[in-house]
Order: structure tokens, then sequence, then C-alpha cells
């Protein structure tokens, strides 16, 4: 009883983390776009090996960063800074981080007869932020490396998003996915107040894109415009745009519209405490489909 109701205030740890904020009209996801240390770029945090973090992470570190000011991308547990030979300043404290893990276990069905049954749960861990680490190596206390041009960014992400094969569909005033008849409706390039802005709406909608049965047949239940299962869906595409943004080097601003899903999304996380966990997961599950769909790079081992 006492693990079940570890992991339980652990879905309540996170998803009070981004209550908190919500109910100040702040989407998390979205903070790093005003923070000054990485001079407009948003990276996702990094593992002390480089590697990005993935999933409800992302959404932590952000959060905490922006809220402490933490001006570098890495994090590190306690045991990863001794063996660089550096040390966690004294009276820091760290941040929760979780990963997915599962045991395997036997029920009898309703014949009586015993079967194994996989149950998967979280589990939590504590990193520090390099700024609170001293006698670390020189490049984990700098921003990331400088941002590339504007024109080289949103070529980038037009190559992005042609790659995807999506049928994309420009006029009117609206950016939707229409999942019947399988397109991408967007306003014109012209329409909006800067470029960037419109690839993040364009990478909203194409996460929107992925819950097509033939891609990954994600369904909330949704039955009808604002219901709580339309809530769901938007929260998946508001977290994969912001996933995507960041790997695409793209510096958004919050879309205006997705003001008014904020409340929905209170009432959603309010009565399930899992689905923050959840939404985040099918966001990255989303966002990582549409990277499958890019081409393989050649390198030089493969040209030789």
């Amino acid at each position: 009883m006492r693990a079940r109701e570890t992991r339980t205030d652990l879905y309540s740890h996170i998803t009070d983390r981004i209550l908190a904020d919500l109910e100040r009209g702040v989407r998390p996801w979205f903070k790093p776009w005003s923070v000054g240390h990485t001079e407009g770029r948003i990276t996702r945090p990094l593992r002390h090996t480089g590697v990005p973090y993935s999933g409800i992470n992302v959404l932590l570190l952000w959060s905490e960063a922006v809220t402490r000011g933490f001006g570098s991308p890495h994090w590190m547990t306690f045991k990863q800074a001794l063996d660089y030979g550096a040390r966690v300043r004294k009276g820091e404290t760290g941040t929760v981080v979780v990963y997915a893990d599962r045991f395997a276990t036997t029920e009898a069905d309703g014949n009586g007869v015993e079967r194994e049954k996989v149950i998967s749960f979280l589990k939590s861990y504590v990193v520090f932020n390099a700024e609170q680490i001293e006698g670390l190596p020189a490049r984990y206390l700098g921003t990331v490396a400088p941002m590339v041009s504007t024109l080289e960014r949103i070529a980038h992400a037009e190559a992005f998003f042609a790659a995807t094969g999506s049928d994309l569909r420009h006029g009117g005033n609206q950016a939707y996915c229409a999942s019947t008849s399988d397109y991408v409706q967007m306003p014109s390039f012209e329409a909006f107040r800067d470029a960037e802005s419109y690839y993040a709406t364009l990478a909203h909608e194409h996460i929107h894109w992925t819950r097509h049965p033939s891609r990954l047949d994600r369904d909330f239940g949704r039955t009808r415009f604002g219901d709580e299962g339309y809530a769901r869906e938007e929260l998946v595409a508001e977290l994969g745009s912001a996933f995507l943004s960041a790997d695409l080097d793209l510096v958004p601003e919050p879309r205006p519209d997705h003001a008014a899903y904020i409340a929905s999304w209170l009432r959603v996380l309010k009565d399930d405490k899992r689905f923050i966990v959840s939404a985040a997961a099918h966001a990255q599950k989303a966002a990582d489909f549409l990277q499958g769909l890019q081409p393989v790079r050649a390198t030089a081992g493969d040209a030789a």
C-alpha cells in the first residue's frame, strides 16, 4: 500500500506543479521562450551526456529552470556530478524527474486461471542543474550553441513538414486538422505575425494529424467541440508543438486562441491526476512519429 501511495503522490506532485502554472494563466511549456539566457533560443533540457530529456521531464525541467533562473540546459544527479570531480553546492535543492518502470504479477481471471499481468508505473530520482554544481567542466555552464540564421532555421522547418507527406492546404483564417478528410488547413503564410509563429502553428496541427487511424490512432473519446476529449487532444497538440519547436530551433509566441483552453485543461487535470504524464507521453510519441518521417541523412562513413 505504501508503494502504491508513493506512486500516486508522484503523479499528484507532477500535476500540481503544472496546475499551479495554469492557474496563473501561464503554460509552463511556453515559459522558455521568454528566458533571456538563451538569447531567444529554446532547447530541450539535456542530461549530463548531452542527450535530451523527453516527455513529462521536459515540462518539469523547463518550468524549474525558469522559476529558479537557471541558465544552463544541463542536469545531472549528485553521483554524476561527483564522477566529474564536482560537487553540488551546500544548501542546494534538486528537482524531481521520473522514468517509467514495470513489474509483472499474476492475477486470476474469471475462470480462476492465473495469468501474468505487466503493470507500468513511475519511479523518480533527483537531478541538479549545472549552475547548482561547483567544479564542472566549462561546457556545462555556458548557453547552447549560437543561433543559426533565421533563413536557415525556417528552411529547415519547411523541409521538416514537407517530409511528412501531409496534405497541406492554405486559405481562410483558421488553422485546423480535418481528421475525416485527412488534411491540414492553414491560413496563408503572410497572415502570421512572423515566420516562426507560422511553423509553430503548423507543428500543432501536425501533432493533431498524427492521431489519424492510419497513423497513431489516438482517441480520447472526443465527440464534440469543447468536450473533455477535445480538451485532452488539444493539450497533447500543445505539448507536441512545444517539443517540435524546441527540436526545430523555433522561438514562437503562444497562440492567443489557445488561452481559452486553459480552463478546460484545468478541469481535465484536476479530475485526472495522471493525465499530464499521459499527455506528455502522447505528445512525445507524436513528435517522434513526425521525426521518423524525415529522410535519413547520409554520413561520411555511408559515402565511403
